[in-house]
């Protein structure tokens, strides 16, 4: 599979990106387990052109961390383009344009998922984005609004008209939000459709090796983007690539195994973003890693509140001798 001129192999994953989650040290531990393509937390284009340094800061990406796109978000056309020639300066492989958020703070004002709402519009910022800048540039969007409103078929062909260069549709509404079962049956009909010739990306309820192999199969899709199962279980990727290589399935991480990661996650994190920050922002992650262990309340609590940094090694260090 190629977008432009992106090589990304057969049956790539993608690592979809989330606000607050997709950071520099997570996208290094995604990318260590096997993630094709990655994006950075998506960047509000309205904070891109005020100079917001910490939206500014979203766009710094490494060398390892190739191809990786920059994912930006607004509903003003003008601002929109800005922000692509500021991402594009950043350089990135590829600029990725997301009308899929459903959050209410970015979908009630326009942006994100409420651009299903005005899809001329979509449709139109999409346009002057690709005309503004030389890399190629990418759409992530939803099925449509609510159940009566699921345009993404004659969208898909519009979205590819103004030149896009892969499409990724998550298969809910944004009424869904992220409830119910992600209907993968539209993106199989875009897949199916002959005028399609971009590369259509699938995401939604992607949690298993099984479930990304019946994407592949059932739907036809190029690519499967993966999100919320992610969240500590970043290995995903791994297993994933040895089911579809294989036919089988890994064995589970240990919990030792899972103790070294959380240890060379945090040291990115702190090494990405400072002590103090980068503690603060591993909190969502350490407190995932050890999902479903018997009596860890009291040490899950003390891994999400804990400032010092020798003091998490030692409880990690703890996690391994009580329970790995």
């Amino acid at each position: 599979m190629k977008i432009s001129n992106i090589e990304l192999g057969d049956r790539p994953l993608f690592l979809a990106p989330m606000e607050d989650v997709t950071d520099a040290s997570f996208r290094y531990i995604c990318k260590m387990y096997g993630a094709d393509m990655m994006y950075t937390e998506f960047v509000s284009s309205d904070a891109l052109i005020r100079d917001v340094q910490k939206s500014i800061l979203k766009m710094e990406t490494y060398p390892y961390e190739k191809p990786i796109g920059v994912q930006i978000y607004g509903h003003i056309p003008e601002a929109m383009v800005v922000a692509a020639q500021m991402a594009e300066k950043a350089n990135p492989d590829l600029i990725d344009i997301n009308f899929g958020c459903p959050v209410n703070k970015i979908a009630k004002r326009g942006a994100g998922s409420g651009m299903m709402r005005e899809p001329d519009k979509m449709v139109e910022i999409t346009r002057q984005v690709v005309e503004a800048v030389k890399l190629p540039v990418t759409v992530k969007t939803r099925l449509g609004w609510d159940e009566d409103s699921k345009i993404i078929v004659e969208l898909a062909e519009r979205l590819q008209d103004v030149g896009i260069a892969a499409l990724t549709i998550h298969g809910r509404t944004r009424c869904q939000m992220y409830k119910g079962e992600a209907d993968w049956t539209l993106i199989g009909k875009i897949k199916e459709n002959p005028r399609m010739k971009i590369p259509i990306i699938g995401n939604g309820d992607i949690n298993s090796p099984e479930s990304a192999k019946m994407a592949f199969e059932r739907y036809g899709v190029d690519a499967i983007m993966i999100g919320r199962a992610t969240f500590g279980h970043p290995w995903i990727f791994r297993e994933i690539k040895h089911y579809l290589e294989t036919g089988e399935l890994l064995e589970p991480m240990s919990v030792a195994e899972r103790v070294d990661l959380a240890k060379k996650h945090l040291q990115k994190s702190i090494d990405v973003k400072g002590e103090k920050v980068g503690i603060l922002e591993m909190r969502r992650h350490l407190s995932c890693y050890f999902k479903g262990l018997d009596n860890f309340k009291e040490t899950r609590l003390k891994l999400v509140t804990s400032t010092d940094v020798q003091e998490l090694f030692n409880l990690l260090d703890f996690v391994k001798t009580n329970w790995g």
